[in-house]
């Protein structure tokens, strides 16, 4: 193990409605960084406050992070994220070059999802008080495809895939170092070596895809992530700069 780094906490459940909504509770009393990670979560929530099926052995965990700042800065940390949980996932298994990221917030293994990140803050543009950086991994068990969104990425796990076993707290431990190192990058250089770092690791890069919002979606070549974090298409009307949207292969 890497060690746990220094100026974070560490809070460790054995069972919670959801590590996100702990952050929540927390947020006030939260003097620094803190990382909240519990061995059941009852209420789990993804993206558009999907549910989130959490089967035993898996990772969920929230770094709770005081920021300062627009929320649009703070949103740039599941970029660094990203990164942190690559780094883990590649020390947990020694392979490289079954990984890849996709845009905004997933982790793939040999093109399935393997982990998820949601960010929440408290506060909105300068007065941002608290980023949550919510994780979930499948490290023992993926959910059934039933229980997922028609169309998405199937979800895998790393034991299933790799036949890698490695426990929460472990996987933690190489989480938490990882993401503390980005996080001094984040803060020292700014956006971008982190965003050229995730380039690297971007899934479907110079392929067609769809991004898709609840009220349209764009189908175009995955050119790049912009400097302000944007998903950039070639489309057949020009370059598209997308914000947020949900993206289907």
């Amino acid at each position: 193990m890497t060690g746990w780094p220094d100026g974070y906490g560490r809070h460790v459940l054995q069972s919670v409605d959801s590590t996100l909504s702990e952050a929540a509770r927390m947020a006030a009393d939260a003097s620094g960084p803190v990382w909240i990670m519990a061995e059941q979560q009852t209420a789990a929530r993804g993206r558009r406050g999907r549910p989130w099926a959490m089967p035993a052995g898996n990772f969920a965990a929230t770094l709770l992070l005081p920021v300062s700042g627009s929320a649009s800065d703070a949103a740039l940390r599941s970029f660094v994220a990203s990164l942190a949980l690559h780094e883990a996932l590649v020390a947990a298994t020694g392979r490289a070059d079954v990984f890849a990221l996709k845009w905004p917030n997933d982790v793939l293994l040999r093109g399935g999802k393997l982990a998820g990140i949601l960010l929440e803050s408290a506060g909105q543009g300068p007065s941002l008080r608290h980023l949550s950086i919510g994780i979930g991994v499948n490290l023992a068990a993926a959910p059934a495809v039933s229980e997922v969104e028609a169309g998405a990425v199937p979800p895998v796990s790393l034991k299933g895939e790799l036949g890698t076993v490695i426990a929460p707290a472990d996987f933690l431990e190489l989480l938490a170092a990882a993401y503390a190192r980005f996080e001094d990058q984040f803060t020292t250089y700014g956006f971008a070596p982190i965003r050229a770092a995730w380039m690297s690791h971007a899934a479907r890069l110079g392929q067609v895809i769809t991004a898709r919002t609840t009220r349209d979606e764009t189908t175009g070549t995955f050119a790049e992530v912009d400097g302000a974090g944007n998903l950039v298409l070639e489309t057949s009307r020009g370059r598209v700069a997308i914000a947020a949207a949900d993206v289907y292969f």
